[in-house]
């Protein structure tokens, strides 16, 4: 789902908005500005146990239930009042018919709210344009001058859990012997080297905190990859009034789906402290044995600038980091751009050929 939040103003009755830059409501009617504290009722981040998750056994106080409806494009959970129609999805600009349907899904815990303003996160977006050589100009001007970006939280899944592993694998040190070969009539000393390996088994210990895993699937995995690192330890509990102005998009990865990924980031962090424990020159790992207990989990939104254009017939879509301006999207090219490119680069070779050929 994709879910609107409003606050009215005690002045004027309009619409307060999160003002990411001040840090508080704010009405852009009479100019009102109203703390946070005046409405937080958000309670406390916690860990939730991801056993009684898969098995059904959370309060109630931690589900919703909202109505959804799915872009037939991207996939994106998208809430609409019901006397809305037709909407042009905020992922892909894709137009989107209403229909009925519920999500019953798990309430947020945290959040890591915008601290970049819609202007900034344009100028960070067209200025990464204006960076890649081959894109369009038009492009470039269309998204300076278009309609604005959409502040959307972004649903993510983090993981908490104590492992503790044995494993069995053999330590490779490198030694060198000097050998006399004769090559073309002529004889010499070569070095070679070699690796002595010895059996090696252990155990190691890590916890992780905080395995972070995206739970949308509207966007390309590799540009919400791109807008890493987040700051995790600004996560502020849930409140409903840091969504003012925003959007917030429900999970489309299950929370199993969510472990799992976890899961695979966790393992390779393990053969790394095994290698690291095998210690010598080389590693090899012949079986790794992990006990993993104690996993917690919480459901949080981090903030992205999202803008979706129309281009030409082609939709192309940015997304820009609420937080640090980092920004992602797909690399358009301009065919005259790199028409031209390839002329000129021609015409420059020629020349150099042609006073090659003069000087020879």
């Amino acid at each position: 789902m994709t879910e609107e939040h409003r606050f009215p103003c005690d002045q004027c009755g309009a619409d307060l908005r999160f003002d990411p830059v001040a840090g508080n409501l704010k009405c852009d009617h009479c100019g009102n500005e109203q703390p946070l504290e005046d409405h937080y009722t958000g309670p406390a981040i916690r860990e939730l146990d991801f056993r009684a998750a898969l098995d059904e056994k959370l309060p109630e106080a931690e589900i919703e239930e909202t109505r959804v409806l799915q872009c037939p494009n991207c996939g994106a959970q998208v809430e609409f009042d019901d006397t809305v129609h037709a909407k042009e999805c905020p992922f892909c600009a894709t137009p989107v018919v209403t229909g009925t349907g519920t999500h019953r899904h798990i309430k947020p815990r945290g959040l890591l709210p915008f601290a970049l303003e819609e202007r900034a996160a344009r100028t960070a977006m067209t200025d990464w344009l204006g960076r890649l050589w081959f894109a369009p100009n038009g492009l470039q001007e269309y998204a300076r001058k278009g309609r604005k970006m959409q502040g959307i939280y972004v649903p993510y899944w983090t993981f908490d859990a104590d492992t503790k592993s044995s494993y069995r694998g053999e330590r490779g040190t490198v030694y060198y012997v000097t050998r006399t070969v004769t090559r073309n009539g002529k004889t010499q000393q070569v070095r070679e080297a070699r690796v002595r390996w010895s059996p090696k088994s252990g155990r190691v210990a890590r916890f992780f905190d905080d395995v972070l895993v995206l739970a949308s699937k509207s966007l390309p995995k590799k540009y919400t990859d791109g807008l890493e690192p987040w700051d995790l330890t600004a996560l502020v509990p849930y409140s409903p009034e840091y969504l003012a102005g925003f959007r917030a998009e429900g999970y489309q990865v299950e929370l199993d789906e969510g472990f799992h990924e976890a899961r695979v980031r966790m393992d390779r962090q393990i053969e790394r402290d095994v290698r690291f424990d095998i210690g010598g020159d080389r590693q090899r790992i012949h079986g790794i044995d992990t006990d993993i207990r104690d996993i917690t989990f919480k459901h949080v939104l981090l903030p992205v600038w999202l803008a979706a254009y129309k281009y030409r017939g082609k939709t192309y879509r940015f997304v820009v980091n609420g937080r640090t301006g980092r920004v992602q999207g797909e690399r358009p090219w301009s065919a005259v751009k790199i028409a031209i490119a390839v002329v000129l680069g021609l015409i420059v070779a020629g020349v150099l050929g042609y006073f090659v050929a003069q000087n020879q």
